[in-house]
């Protein structure tokens, strides 16, 4: 006979057990949320992202290899030691999940000439998540790499857009040693009076500069043509804001809030010339009024595939020396053992 009393009791005891149940479901979905693949991703992205400060300098490896060459690990190591206080961070897109500070140590030890410097991260590059809330989104959830001819190029062109207008800083292509500083914040690297280049650019967070260029991206993309993404793309958004821009000397010229770096500063060697990368000078070249130098990596790779060796005396190796030596001495061992 069920009295009263037992009713209470029952009922009671189902109270409690409704209780611990969503009790266990919140506590059950939080954890799911916290570590989760997309949760886990978005804190790299988040607030213990290093970029979030705004001044890092960012570079991209879109070829899916797991072990850069070693012009790529020059490249980082001289950003790392010319910016010490900044964080200097790599994209991969062949590195699959890095979302702890375990998964950081064992991806650094992977690249020792990089290991001692703690101001330089490598993650993955996740390009959905690089493009969401960007005018490249849509392009790229509708776009097939399969039938694009220049992917590996147009995908870095995205990217770098797309994170340098949410985080700001630097980018610099992986084929650039940088010598020192950019002293500007906002900049484009000119190839010539009438070029830029989008291989080292800077802009504060959420730049209009950097919107306008994605829009572009997507107003008028065509994935045949080279460069219609890249350089060309930034010279047609420059040239809404000043349509004359002749260097006459060594100066920088500014186009409204935009510091359009005279050619030495990154190209002091043009295309035409990139094999004197790779040859004895008799005296070296002056890079004192360069920041940096742009390596052609491009030019090399498809066509000749030259290599640093040590004790050629080739510029390249002088300048490995000089701004990777951490670099320069990996490479030695590797070859010498």
């Amino acid at each position: 006979m069920i009295t009263k009393t037992n009713t209470i009791r029952i009922f009671g005891l189902l109270l409690l057990m409704i209780a611990i149940g969503y009790i266990y479901k919140e506590s059950n979905t939080s954890f799911v949320d916290i570590y989760s693949k997309e949760s886990t991703n978005l804190t790299i992205l988040g607030s213990s992202n290093p970029l979030n400060q705004g001044n890092g300098i960012i570079f991209l490896e879109t070829m899916g290899v797991l072990t850069p060459t070693h012009l790529v690990t020059c490249a980082v190591e001289s950003a790392a030691r010319v910016y010490p206080d900044r964080p200097v961070v790599l994209f991969m897109k062949g590195l699959v999940n890095v979302t702890s500070e375990d998964d950081q140590k064992k991806v650094r030890a992977r690249f020792p000439a990089l290991s001692s410097f703690e101001n330089v991260y490598i993650f993955s590059l996740k390009m959905e998540e690089v493009f969401r809330d960007t005018p490249l989104l849509s392009w790229y959830l509708k776009v097939d790499p399969k039938l694009e001819r220049y992917w590996t190029h147009v995908s870095a062109d995205g990217c770098r857009l797309a994170l340098i207008w949410k985080y700001g800083g630097i980018y610099m292509d992986t084929d650039i040693i940088s010598f020192k500083a950019v002293p500007v914040k906002n900049f484009l690297a000119a190839e010539s009076s009438s070029h830029s280049s989008n291989g080292a650019l800077g802009f504060s967070p959420h730049h209009d500069f950097i919107w306008k260029c994605m829009e572009d991206f997507v107003r008028n993309y065509n994935g045949n043509f080279w460069g219609q993404q890249g350089p060309l793309l930034v010279t047609r958004i420059l040239a809404q804001y000043c349509s004359q821009h002749n260097f006459k000397a060594l100066e920088d010229l500014m186009c409204g809030s935009i510091t359009f770096l005279n050619p030495v500063r990154f190209y002091k060697l043009q295309l035409a010339v990139w094999r004197k990368f790779f040859e004895v000078w008799k005296v070296l070249p002056d890079f004192n009024d360069s920041y940096g130098l742009h390596f052609w990596n491009k030019k090399n790779h498809v066509n000749v595939k030259k290599f640093v060796i040590p004790g050629s005396n080739t510029l390249t190796e002088h300048l490995y020396k000089q701004y990777c030596p951490n670099t320069y001495e990996t490479l030695k061992l590797k070859i010498y053992g």
